[in-house]
């Protein structure tokens, strides 16, 4: 063997071989995977690769790539192949970054392949429609969905924060109708309170899906209450001033409240009784101040505010003689005709009394001296004055009036059989009336 190996022909032949058996290993490893060519290297066909797009998402909003995903055809030795085809963070990219609003055709980008690799993309360009994002505030509305625990009601939503900033693309800004959070209250029998998404809308009520909200998320909180309403509070004034007094203003610090109450009893509340005020014990020349409880009544439940203030102010009165005040009848029936024959002017004078600076805008206009003839039959009849005055003005002393008034049918008219009987009844009755009174006391 020694000899042999000492035989340099013998060294050569056998270096040949090895070799010739080297390139045949190398070879067969190639040609043994399809697609493998005569030089090593073969292709690979990756298929649906979305394109990325590169850009200021803070400025700008991409309405459109087409096409939005490609084929990408990669080509190197099998063993850079296989590494590429196992990787996963490659991808074919659009730069955008040095283009603004509008329509571009922008040549796609592969990134992320291995070195060693040939990669080609098909389509190698892309259309893409950029436009620049606007911003608009907005109120945040509450949509309240369900029905509390019976009884009770929802009531206004309170929202933090009640503004949002709404971000959409440009040509879309004048779209935005509303942003709203949705709140079921389904059986609740307290307040509900809960962390709401936010969704934008356009004028058609359609959801805005490329609209960006900040905050996306707002905390809604739904109060859950009786029913109730709000009404004028009106103060139940009994009596008057002592003689030679007069009311020359009263405030209240508040004229309406809310009632809590039954939905059926609010329903029909035009206005809240509050508490009631005697104004005989109002007895000397100041400013009262009555801090009083708005009682419960009506089945009311609750009161805001359960208090009123009331100031009162007392001062000494003045007199005014409001002169020739006409008299009002009332309750006439549609078959007779009613005049007042005493007196014979019809009309009266009348001495009031107030605080003097109430007494200087009073005019005769402003009272009303009534004669109620309801129900009354034909004949004479005399009967007290009622006077109706402007608030917080009196009659003098002393001045009790009465009048006489004439009912008689009218011509052409026929009386009725209970009417002629009343009148045939009462005729001597109220002649002997007639004739007895004397003039109206003025």
């Amino acid at each position: 063997m020694d000899r042999w190996l000492r035989n340099t022909n013998v060294v050569k032949v056998v270096a040949l071989v090895i070799g010739i058996m080297l390139w045949l290993v190398v070879h067969m490893e190639d040609n043994s995977v399809p697609g493998t060519s005569v030089t090593g290297v073969r292709e690979e066909q990756i298929s649906n690769v979305s394109v990325t797009p590169k850009y200021d998402a803070n400025q700008y909003y991409i309405e459109s790539i087409d096409p939005a995903q490609v084929v990408v055809t990669i080509s190197g030795k099998d063993s850079i192949l296989k590494k590429a085809m196992g990787a996963s963070n490659y991808s074919v990219e659009l730069d955008l970054t040095s283009y603004g609003k509008g329509e571009r055709i922008v040549p796609l980008t592969p990134v992320g392949f291995p070195t060693g690799v040939t990669v080609k993309i098909t389509p190698p360009n892309a259309k893409v429609v950029i436009d620049e994002k606007s911003n608009k505030q907005m109120p945040v509305t509450v949509n309240v969905t369900g029905i509390p625990a019976v009884g009770l009601k929802a009531g206004q939503p309170v929202v933090k924060p009640n503004k949002v900033t709404v971000t959409v693309p440009s040509g879309s800004i004048d779209n935005i109708e509303s942003v709203r959070a949705d709140v079921n209250v389904e059986k609740a029998g307290s307040a509900v309170s809960s962390k709401a998404r936010l969704v934008a809308y356009d004028k058609d009520g359609k959801v805005m899906e490329m609209a960006t909200i900040n905050p996306a998320v707002v905390e809604v909180e739904v109060p859950i209450t009786s029913p109730f309403t709000t009404v004028p509070l009106q103060l139940k004034l009994v009596g008057e001033p002592p003689r030679g007094f007069s009311v020359a203003s009263l405030q209240q610090n508040t004229d309406k409240v809310t009632v809590y109450g039954p939905q059926d009893v609010l329903n029909r509340m035009e206005y809240y009784e509050g508490p009631s005020i005697n104004l005989a014990d109002l007895k000397e020349e100041k400013e009262y101040t009555l801090s009083l409880d708005i009682p419960l009544a009506n089945k009311a439940t609750q009161l805001d505010p359960a208090k009123v203030e009331v100031k009162i102010n007392i001062v000494a009165s003045a007199t005014k003689t409001l002169e020739q005040i006409p008299l009002s009848i009332i309750g006439q029936n549609d078959g007779f005709d009613t005049k007042v024959v005493l007196p014979e002017s019809g009309k009266l004078n009348l001495i009031v009394e107030g605080a003097p600076a109430l007494l200087d805008k009073v005019k005769a206009q402003d009272v009303q001296a009534i004669l109620d003839v309801s129900n009354l039959p034909p004949g004479r009849h005399e009967l007290p004055v009622v006077f109706n005055l402007p608030t917080f003005i009196k009659k003098g002393p002393q001045q009790d009036f009465k009048a006489t008034v004439e009912i008689s049918a009218k011509q052409g008219a026929q009386s009725s059989p209970n009417a002629q009987n009343n009148q045939k009844s009462q005729s001597d009755q109220n002649d002997q009336n007639a004739g007895s009174s004397d003039t109206a006391k003025q």
